[in-house]
């Protein structure tokens, strides 16, 4: 189970890595090279999804990853549409840092019946959409507002919020284009006050900002944008992540 991986990880202070990739943007060469990148970085988990998708290439990108490796596929979907079984698990997102409907249950209730066939592992999370400096395609797309990057105690407040409604993950995001990443005490302030493991991604596009993430208290950082543009980013990118192993008793 993708899940109890997490879990662990984080009881053991260990840290890991997930590369995101949009099937629109990657070509079968372009994500080929990809896969290779991240073997040799030894990444976690892909996940895989977009705000808006374009093209058929759902399917294709989860079979081309499948036949290349056994890193887990991970659906990170922006709405009921992108239900595949040919994914390992779903993030099931509930956007609560907004107050839109469809994205707290609205589109849930409408991919039930499906995510109900398709056997995948089903991770209810929390999904805090953080201001990156910049309008990202989730806040146009969800018609939510982000929270304010230095407000701290909104963020706080509302995953704790997540956790009591019973998901397993919270999943802060600063959106794809972010022009910064999520500051550290916005980061810090959540992972001081929930128990469940903590993703955050949006804006990371160094190995420092990766880093930085970590000793914050993330459990696993997402890249996405970064290894779009040069997939070697990611080795530097793992060996950052991995070198913030939390002490643990």
């Amino acid at each position: 189970m993708i899940y109890s991986s997490i879990l662990a990880a984080k009881t053991a202070g260990e840290k890991q890595l997930a590369v995101l990739i949009d099937p629109d943007k990657a070509n079968d060469q372009q994500l080929d090279q990809l896969i290779r990148t991240a073997i040799l970085a030894k990444v976690d988990y892909f996940l895989i999804g977009g705000s808006l998708l374009m093209s058929d290439r759902l399917g294709l990108c989860l079979e081309q990853i499948g036949r290349s490796c056994n890193i887990p596929r991970i659906l990170f979907p922006g709405n009921a549409l992108q239900v595949h079984p040919g994914a390992d698990a779903i993030l099931l997102l509930s956007l609560i840092s907004g107050r839109n409907p469809e994205f707290l249950i609205g589109q849930h209730v409408i991919a039930a019946p499906s995510l109900k066939k398709s056997g995948l592992e089903i991770m209810p999370t929390s999904y805090l959409l953080i201001d990156g400096g910049a309008p990202t395609s989730v806040s146009y797309m969800s018609n939510t507002t982000p929270i304010p990057a230095e407000k701290s105690d909104i963020a706080q407040c509302t995953a704790m919020a997540g956790e009591m409604l019973g998901h397993r993950l919270v999943y802060m995001d600063a959106g794809s284009g972010a022009r910064r990443p999520i500051p550290t005490e916005t980061i810090r302030a959540v992972s001081q006050n929930v128990d469940i493991p903590l993703i955050v991604g949006g804006g990371i596009r160094t190995p420092e900002a990766a880093l930085n993430a970590i000793r914050a208290g993330a459990d696993v950082i997402v890249v996405g944008t970064a290894s779009e543009r040069d997939p070697l980013v990611l080795v530097e990118m793992a060996e950052a992540v991995r070198s913030g192993k939390t002490l643990v008793p």
